[in-house]
């Protein structure tokens, strides 16, 4: 295998993200020109424009579809209107809903607008009814009725001073209500279908209105007529009147005469001349778009939006495929350009020098490319049919697509501008093309797979980087029919010598590409239990990868086609497989959403990213090997970044940190700085270290004092940290002092108050009862046992003590010097009080038989060198008879010598304990 000296990945976490933020509605760009509102189902999110990305987002809490909204012109005030026939007053910079209220219209809320001054909201309803309210004092002013159907235009006259409000509906009329009497002044006629947007003059005496019967009508609003009806030949939906005092002969406007530019169903901004009805200018398009009337409506590049930014000098239009353009006037270019809705993600690739951008091929026939740095995207147009497949030449500025147009397309990226353009096409497949690679040395040829079984190999041109406008076409230098079913992968070996394809037939193959003019094969892998989703060479080794839709991962070997590993992991088809880590780890993107890192030597998975919600049906390495990106059917675009060597490093420098610092612990514990060192301790969060700090402390002199000042002049966040660790400490009984010492310095100086102020203070002193109730009980059984020690110790007689020796006499803990063990025979002696002799009658041998048994019994407990059997006055070892305190005589003792029948055979063995005395010795003795 690979060189496993590389330091394998572990991990991957998100860089960036571009998902979908508008699904067609009401679009709005604040006064300021730096946000983008756009509504997104239940949502509405507001887009930067300089960065790309959304940086607030919106949502009622009833999860219902959001049917309109408006921003204040000094935006600051957001209103929303859902299905919910309710309306919501957001602070949309924090998210916040700051008021609610109903509606009161019957039905949902079509259209809504604010006036110049930022205090009035109309609000246009599908029961035709029109509402003014007063958001600032919070109530509604007008109730305006007469509007056939739905009123989905509202929009204040520019100079509020009028008190004039423009609406339409669905009777194609444009209603002028006055607001000081709240009655509709006249209608104006004109169009014969909906009217879709209004625009004034500076002056407010003249408006423009845009319908989808394909007119645009000039109004002179002092007499209330119509002064012009300008045909545009397309259906309009937005129109923009230009300001006259700025020089846009770029785009035809020639004379200071109102000029108004319209957006429509063409896809086509184009510049009008009122007085005449003529366009004078129209914008360019790609001549791959089809302008005919037949296609008209299903444009994709057709205009649902058309907005002016008068501040910065641009206009701002929405496609019917959500897409967002920024052009810069007074020559129309394109600045920026906004995807608001991405469909399903079939593939990506990493593009440009240093992996700048990305190129997407989602379901249309379409591409994207996308900078990564701004979200900034251009469309690319050519294909006729949904894009399937993308790959990218090493240099990484050139790359090729193929569709269900039965074509192939070279693209070229221009390193300085960024803009791509195609430079080359062929089409000689008899059905879609489903598979596309690109050699890897040099970009001398593609490779297609098509559901025709086939694989073409496509030579490109030598001078194809150096290409103008003009597209060249390619023919195939090779074609095989490859497989039984659909060809669903191909690649191309590092070498460009080897070629490998994989089909729904189950089967991988590899194939030769050294042979001019045709590919010859070499073998056939087997193995799949179904249809076979991606193959890859590996980089270094002499090995392909394969997966399939039975879920598995295959490794092969190139030299005899046999198995070398497999992979199993997913749920469901593994549909992308690449090399990372030169070719010592794989990783996998499946039907279940899920993207695995393995690692090739040891067959392990060792890490699952959950990356989308959908299949992943893109997925791709960067040059660097740094970054990966995926696409998912969810429309989810994600570009994720190895963290492996950041992980180490930081782990590295944490380690390093910890040394120094338990270094310096270890000189503050030398020098008596314990404030220092516990503080230190604590900010390394290491609960032992701590401990030992603790316990340097406890075992100074005036341990207890200098615990407490030490404690006192803490932080309070340290002594939340000290109160987590007790509870630790407080479960062991080794260290529960040092915890309860703790404990009692914060609970006998720190208020409840401030103590439940902590962090997690009232689950940190409910797991330190439990524990501290079962020490409690542990120390009283303990003492409980000690009592009884001390009581059993005083009851015992010390044989020759005083009489005067109280019960309460303090125990003696001298240790002995040399404990022994006596035999006393108290059944042999008479009533008077004397001992028999060892040699009269039979009972010594008794004792002796007794006391063997004993010593087998005991296992030496009683030692044969202390019994005595040879003294004639049957004394102790010393001579001296056993003596017994008259004071302590007991029932049993003073019958002993009475003869019972009973008793006659029993003898009574007493056990002797010396005390080391210094005269004569003190015996306390037991019967046993």
């Amino acid at each position: 295998m690979a060189n496993t000296n590389l330091q394998f990945k572990t991990n991957y976490v998100v860089d960036s993200k571009i998902e979908p933020f508008y699904k067609g509605g009401k679009v709005q760009i604040s006064k300021d020109e730096n946000y983008i509102f756009c509504t997104c189902g239940t949502r509405v999110n507001v887009l930067e424009i300089s960065t790309g990305k959304i940086v607030h987002s919106v949502e009622h809490e009833d999860q219902e579809d959001i049917t309109s909204f408006a921003l204040s012109c000094d935006d600051e005030m957001l209103v929303t209107a859902s299905r919910a026939l309710l309306l919501k007053q957001w602070d949309w910079r924090q998210a916040q809903c700051t008021r609610s209220w109903r509606a009161i219209h019957t039905v949902p809320v079509a259209s809504m607008t604010f006036d110049s001054t930022s205090t009035l909201l109309a609000t246009g309803g599908c029961d035709g009814t029109i509402k003014l309210w007063d958001v600032v004092k919070q109530y509604c002013t007008h109730n305006l009725k007469g509007s056939p159907g739905v009123v989905h235009l509202v929009q204040f006259h520019p100079d509020i001073s009028r008190l004039q409000l423009f609406s339409s509906s669905q009777d194609c009329g444009i209603r002028l209500w006055d607001l000081s009497s709240s009655k509709c002044v006249c209608v104006l006629q004109s169009h014969y279908s909906a009217v879709t947007s209004l625009s004034f003059s500076p002056d407010g005496d003249t408006m423009v209105s845009s319908g989808r019967d394909k007119i645009c009508t000039v109004w002179d609003l002092k007499t209330k007529k119509a002064k012009r009806a300008v045909p545009v030949y397309e259906a309009v939906e937005g129109v923009v009147m230009l300001p006259v005092d700025e020089d846009l002969s770029q785009i035809g406007v020639k004379s200071k005469d109102m000029h108004f530019i319209t957006a429509g169903s063409k896809g086509e901004l184009r510049v009008w001349e009122a007085s005449t009805a003529r366009c004078v200018y129209t914008q360019t398009l790609g001549s791959s778009l089809s302008t005919s009337s037949e296609e008209e409506e299903d444009d994709p590049r057709g205009l649902t939006h058309l907005l002016h930014l008068p501040a910065s000098s641009r206009l701002a239009t929405v496609t019917a495929e959500h897409n967002i353009v920024l052009y810069q006037l007074p020559a129309l270019s394109t600045q920026q350009q906004f995807v608001g809705y991405n469909d399903e993600v079939l593939d990506v690739k990493f593009l440009g020098k240093g992996d700048s951008h990305i190129v997407v091929a989602t379901n249309s026939s379409q591409l994207k490319v996308f900078e990564l740095l701004t979200n900034s995207c251009q469309i690319l147009y050519g294909h006729t049919d949904t894009v399937l497949s993308l790959d990218v030449f090493k240099k990484g500025s050139l790359f090729a697509s193929c569709a269900k147009d039965r074509s192939v397309r070279v693209w070229k990226m221009d390193s300085d501008s960024g803009q791509v353009h195609c430079v080359a096409q062929g089409s000689n497949h008899a059905n879609a093309v489903g598979s596309i690679t690109c050699s890897r040395m040099k970009a001398s040829f593609v490779v297609s797979g098509s559901q025709d079984c086939t694989v073409k190999v496509w030579d490109l041109p030598a001078d194809l980087s150096t290409a103008g406008a003009e597209i060249q076409q390619l023919t195939p230098r090779a074609t095989e029919k490859a497989h039984d079913k659909d060809v669903n992968s191909v690649a191309v070996s590092p070498n460009d010598k080897l070629l490998a394809s994989g089909s729904q037939d189950r089967t991988a193959k590899l194939w030769s590409l050294a042979s001019e003019g045709s590919v010859s094969l070499l073998g056939v892998f087997k193995g799949h239990r179904r249809g076979v989703w991606a193959v890859c060479f590996s980089p270094v080794d002499q090995v392909l990868a394969s997966s399939s839709a039975d879920g598995t991962t295959k490794l092969w070997s190139l030299q005899d086609f046999s198995c070398l590993k497999t992979f199993e992991g997913h749920d469901a088809s593994v549909l992308k497989i690449i090399f990372v880590s030169r070719g010592t780890q794989l990783l996998t993107s499946g039907s279940d959403g899920l993207v695995k890192l393995w690692t090739i030597k040891t067959n392990e998975c060792v890490k699952t990213l959950d990356a989308h919600q959908d299949k992943v049906w893109g997925l791709h390495g960067s040059q660097k090997d740094n970054k990966i990106v995926t696409g998912s059917a969810d429309s989810n675009i994600t570009v994720w970044v190895d963290v492996t060597e950041v992980e180490l490093a930081e782990e590295q420098a944490k380690q390093e940190d910890q040394i120094l610092k338990q270094q310096e612990l270890s000189n503050l514990l030398h020098e008596k700085k314990y404030l220092k060192a516990l503080g230190l301790a604590i900010s390394l969060d290491q609960p032992h270290t701590v401990l030992n700090v603790i316990k340097a402390i406890r075992q100074s002199e005036n341990g207890h004092e200098l615990l407490e000042k030490t404690l006192l002049k803490l932080r309070v966040d340290q002594k939340e940290s000290l109160l987590r660790y007790c509870v630790v400490w407080n479960t062991n009984a080794r260290n529960c002092q040092n915890a309860q010492a703790i404990l009692q310095v914060l609970l006998t100086h720190l208020q409840p108050e401030e103590l439940l102020q902590y962090q997690g203070a009232r689950a940190h002193l409910e797991g330190l009862i439990p524990y501290t109730e079962r020490h409690m009980l542990r120390i009283g059984n303990l003492l409980q046992a000690s009592m009884f020690l001390n009581y059993m110790w005083q009851k015992m007689r010390v044989a020759g003590a005083p009489a005067s020796m109280g019960q309460d006499e303090d125990m003696d803990t001298t240790p002995l010097a040399q404990p022994f063990f006596m035999i006393d025979k108290e059944k042999g002696m008479g009533s008077d009080g004397e001992e028999k002799q060892d040699g009269d009658d039979s009972d010594g041998g008794q004792d002796e038989d007794l006391v063997k048994k004993e010593e087998d019994e005991e296992d030496n407990e009683v030692s044969a060198t202390n019994k005595s059997t040879n003294n004639n006055n049957g004394g102790i070892a010393n001579g001296k008879g056993a003596k017994t305190n008259g004071n302590h005589h007991s029932e049993s003792e003073e019958s002993s010598g009475e003869e019972d029948p009973e008793e006659e055979d029993q003898t009574t063995v007493k056990v002797v304990k010396c005390l080391p005395v210094s005269s004569a010795p003190e015996c306390q003795t037991s019967a046993s």
